[in-house]
């Protein structure tokens, strides 16, 4: 791949997901006639996160006031309901209750109000009584409702972001794995696992759950690990018990928001989900084991450091993956009817938590710049909220790089 032969392409996006289709929508519109390619290893787009996911088009009120995920999950749900309107896409502005069910949850409900209230978003606390006329079946010592939470089909959103960007100039292909990067001053090539060889001159790499990997590829030390954490959910036999939204007051030491309630567009009740280390990137069951996946995440420092501090909560969630029985008794501390045989298990997630050398958490988004590249190493929840404005950053970021070549 070391010979110029011409270019294929002005922009080559690696990763078809939501956040790698958005950026390919972005920059035919920022920038018309540019050239873009996206390569995808999947036979279609948002196979992975994008549609492993529970729907909720967040509004930004767990995020630190000034934040990209504050910044970008606020105008990214106004901006998704619209695009979903303008589509058809199935969706729905439901709003949530955010529910304390401990005393000792009340002051971190109430800083949630603020930040709410600093983010711009609607905030309504509510009473007990208050809880029960919008969830009769809920129980707890205090709430907040969010009038700006959604529900919608995230995978037909990954595709029209597709279909579009296809009818602007850019080519979506599928079946397109990348085995090979060669960056050189004149530009990047990439090779995939069919042969095929793709010539650009900037790289953008949204390859989620693959990301450091891709940016190894390209000679970059990423500085972090995606290490799996997969995503455990039931469906609610009984869908009439929930009405709506459901979640708990978060933990703010973890980029996790407990095990929630969802009604989606299709109506059934989503119960998790939790979080366990996935044994694989794509390790959807405890049955999905792969040797070199595992080496690299146990190699990493990070990993272990993140361990020995959080080992008391990751014992919790394991023992709720392993027994439904504790994952039923978790839920009726939000929905008290809620029994064990009411649980029916559903498709899992996999999230792709970035991990720092120090075993820090990345809890923002992380983009680097590196020589004609650019990298997203970290699009946690809301990125599929927030997929149109990270996109656009995303993009931005790529015609400037493009601009300098």
């Amino acid at each position: 791949m070391s010979g110029r032969v011409g270019f294929d392409c002005e922009v080559l996006v690696i990763g078809g997901g939501i956040v790698g289709l958005s950026t390919a929508y972005a920059i035919t519109r920022a920038a018309p006639g540019t050239r873009v390619v996206v390569l995808e290893k999947e036979p279609g787009p948002g196979r992975h996160q994008t549609a492993h996911n529970s729907g909720v088009i967040h509004s930004g009120v767990y995020y630190r006031p000034g934040s990209l995920k504050a910044r970008y999950a606020v105008r990214g749900s106004a901006e998704l309901v619209k695009f979903c309107a303008e589509y058809g896409i199935a969706h729905e502005v439901t709003g949530k209750l955010i529910v304390a069910t401990e005393r000792d949850e009340l002051p971190r409900l109430h800083a949630l109000v603020q930040r709410g209230r600093e983010n711009g978003i609607p905030v309504r606390e509510l009473g007990p009584a208050q809880i029960t006329e919008y969830e009769p079946q809920v129980r707890g010592l205090a709430a907040i409702h969010v009038g700006t939470t959604g529900v919608c089909d995230f995978l037909a959103v990954a595709e029209q972001l597709a279909e579009s960007a296809g009818a602007t100039g850019a080519s979506v292909r599928y079946d397109a794995e990348v085995t090979a990067v060669d960056r050189r001053p004149w530009g990047v090539a990439v090779r995939t696992a069919a042969g095929d060889v793709v010539r650009a001159r900037v790289l953008v790499n949204c390859a989620g759950l693959q990301c450091d990997q891709v940016a190894r590829l390209a000679g970059d030390d990423p500085g972090m690990r995606i290490v799996p954490f997969r995503g455990e959910y039931y469906e609610l036999a009984r869908p009439g018990l929930v009405r709506g939204l459901v979640y708990p007051v978060p933990d703010p030491a973890f980029p996790f928001l407990g095990v929630h309630l969802t009604r989606g567009i299709d109506g059934a009740v989503h119960v998790g989900p939790n979080a366990v280390p996935a044994l694989a990137r794509e390790g959807y069951t405890w049955r999905t084991v792969r040797p070199a996946e595992l080496a690299g995440t146990l190699g990493w420092p990070g990993s272990w450091r993140t361990a020995r501090k959080h080992w008391r909560y990751g014992a919790g969630e394991l023992h709720r993956s392993l027994s439904k029985r504790a994952f039923a008794t978790a839920v009726r501390r939000l929905l008290p009817a809620v029994r064990d045989t009411d649980l029916r298990p559903a498709t899992a997630g996999v999230r792709a938590q970035a991990v720092l050398r120090d075993g820090t958490l990345a809890d923002d988004f992380l983009i680097q710049e590196r020589p004609r590249t650019v990298h997203v190493l970290n699009a946690p929840s809301p990125a599929a909220t927030a997929s149109l404005p990270i996109g656009r950053e995303v993009a931005r970021r790529a015609l400037a790089v493009l601009g300098e070549a």
